[in-house]
């Protein structure tokens, strides 16, 4: 987030404190505590949260329950003038879905060794072969990211032994 203006990194701030909110409900549901917002024109459209267990669908991610939200707002699959905040670096399955919705912009809090397709195992959202591709800003409110799923992980393998 270097280059930007105190009021644009206060405004990215907020929208990543509420992607944050978002990822607590995940994690008081027992969810790992991934959330996500999308936005347009500096006003919130798609709010989501990881709802895996909760649904019983392996599609109720954050970013793909908020971007069946921010769709249904703009009365289009289209989010050309949108910006997600996503906690976690997204998937396969999400990253196809930024990729697909032509999100133009991701901001991203931590990074997914495992499972990301924003560049840790694959980097889908900047493929030259695709017909869209997106700006990543990596690292917003990293630490609290981070810490907020170590500390889910850490809980649950506690209570599993």
């Amino acid at each position: 987030m270097k280059g930007m203006e105190p009021k644009e990194m206060e405004l990215e701030e907020k929208y990543m404190r509420e992607a944050i909110r978002q990822a607590k409900k995940a994690g008081k549901l027992g969810e790992v505590p991934i959330g996500c917002v999308i936005v347009y024109q500096n006003k919130i459209i798609g709010r989501g949260y990881n709802r895996r267990i909760i649904d019983k669908n392996v599609l109720s991610h954050a970013e793909i329950i908020a971007i069946k939200k921010a769709c249904k707002v703009m009365g289009d699959w289209r989010l050309e003038d949108c910006t997600m905040y996503v906690t976690l670096e997204p998937c396969p399955m999400c990253a196809g879905a930024i990729v697909q919705a032509r999100i133009p912009r991701v901001v991203i809090g931590c990074m997914n060794p495992k499972a990301g397709c924003a560049g840790s195992v694959l980097d889908m959202l900047h493929e030259d072969g695709f017909n869209h591709q997106v700006e990543t800003s990596i690292g917003m409110m990293e630490e609290e990211c981070s810490t907020m799923l170590k500390e889910f992980f850490r809980e649950l393998r506690r209570s599993k032994s």
